[in-house]
């Protein structure tokens, strides 16, 4: 079976690190024999181009140096800080089908499969069209939002995708929520996959007081991902012993996170370790005793979709505390895999954590609970598992259908 992934941004070079969990879904595919090919724009006049033996068609738009809708920054991003861009989104489009269109001369596919629909459906329907082929328009939420908030002029857009899809999909039941609210569609729920490493739950030896006990957080520095109001919670804390904030991404906040920590006198409390590599992130997941996802509605009205970083940290056995909202909702059940609290109140989070630090057996209990959890539905084999099936059947129904088409 070949599918086509129709996509905003890929990973330019093997040192990128756009959207990972794409790349584990790509590579769980193809090791069940599924061809996948990647088409999405060039960036800088990038060309086509084969990157961990996936094959990447990228279409051209404007001069290089204008190749900048996508990939560093997402497209409302980029909007937002510069509404010039606006003016680049027209020939994205354009060239975009056009390429389309080219490439669907040389290649056949089984499946057309579009990730963040808006404004990607209008590439999955010609896709559709051209190909004969099933179309999947899969929803992660940021692209919902940034319409209801910001844009509502578009919901009949996004209502016609739906309308025109073999198959809508969200990445979790807060966004299929969202779904349902512009069209009664069928939305089926696939989340993204964990793996599950094989990391031995630490044995219980003679408590140390006078430990440093370390708090994790790891995501893009961006608005909605609440980092201030998890700063602010550290001189809430008020323990007997030693507590170092490690915050591990980067993004368009760190400057103003570095400066926050300085005005409230944090420097050897809180450290901001940017960008950092695959093993020195597995050392932070291993090292911390709670981790630390303190999301927000942010003020375009977006939040969190699922927040894979949670699953991560379960996968460690590592107890979580996390905002009530968003999809965040679907991996962290209160009291049982996690703690939730309320956003932006450094106060609720500092008392979570507190709790959590003070408590070794609750710790104890909320991490090999998580794990189990995320053992049983966020299981790679599974997720991938499911894609198959998905994929399958609306082949199939493709081709009984094709006589009247």
């Amino acid at each position: 079976m070949k599918v086509l992934f129709i996509v905003t941004s890929f990973i330019r070079d093997e040192k990128d690190v756009i959207n990972p969990w794409m790349i584990e879904t790509i590579e769980q595919l193809k090791s069940r024999g599924v061809e996948v090919t990647v088409y999405t724009s060039a960036w800088r006049g990038l060309r086509d181009h084969e990157v961990r033996g996936i094959p990447v068609r990228r279409f051209h738009y404007l001069p290089a140096r204008l190749e900048i809708l996508s990939h560093d920054r997402t497209i409302p991003d980029q909007i937002k800080q510069n509404k010039l861009v606006l003016l680049l989104v027209a020939p994205y489009l354009l060239f975009g089908v056009l390429g389309l269109r080219r490439l669907l001369k040389k290649e056949r596919f089984d499946v057309i499969h579009v990730h963040w629909p808006f404004p990607l459906g209008i590439f999955g329907y010609f896709a559709g069209k051209w190909a004969r082929a099933p179309v999947i328009n899969e929803f992660y939420g940021v692209e919902l939002r940034w319409v209801f908030n910001r844009m509502p002029i578009f919901i009949p857009f996004v209502r016609w995708i739906l309308n025109y899809s073999d198959l809508v999909v969200a990445i979790s039941s807060h966004t299929r929520s969202e779904i349902e609210r512009i069209a009664p569609v069928k939305v089926e729920v696939v989340p993204y996959g964990s793996a599950v490493p094989a990391v031995k739950p630490a044995e219980a030896g003679q408590p140390d007081p006078g430990r440093t006990r370390r708090i994790l957080f790891v995501g893009r520095l961006v608005e909605r991902k609440g980092v201030e109001y998890l700063i602010r919670a550290v001189p809430e804390l008020e323990l007997p012993f030693p507590v170092e904030l490690d915050i591990v991404g980067g993004g368009p906040e760190e400057e103003s996170l570095r400066e926050l920590v300085r005005l409230l006198g944090l420097a050897g409390r809180v450290n901001l370790a940017g960008r950092v590599s695959n093993e020195r992130l597995k050392e932070f997941y291993a090292g911390c005793d709670c981790f630390v996802l303190p999301a927000i509605v942010d003020s375009r009205g977006d939040t969190e979709g699922l927040g894979v970083v949670m699953i991560e940290a379960l996968s460690y056995r590592k107890p979580v505390v996390a905002s009530a909202l968003g999809g965040i909702v679907d991996v962290i059940h209160h009291d049982q895999t996690g703690l939730l609290v309320p956003e932006k109140d450094p106060r609720a989070l500092a008392a979570a954590i507190r709790r959590l630090l003070t408590d070794e057996a609750l710790s104890r209990r909320l991490g090999e609970e998580g794990f189990r959890f995320i053992s049983r539905y966020f299981d790679w084999n599974r997720i991938a598992g499911r894609w198959l099936e998905l994929y399958a059947e609306i082949v199939g129904r493709n081709k009984k259908d094709s006589p009247s088409k």
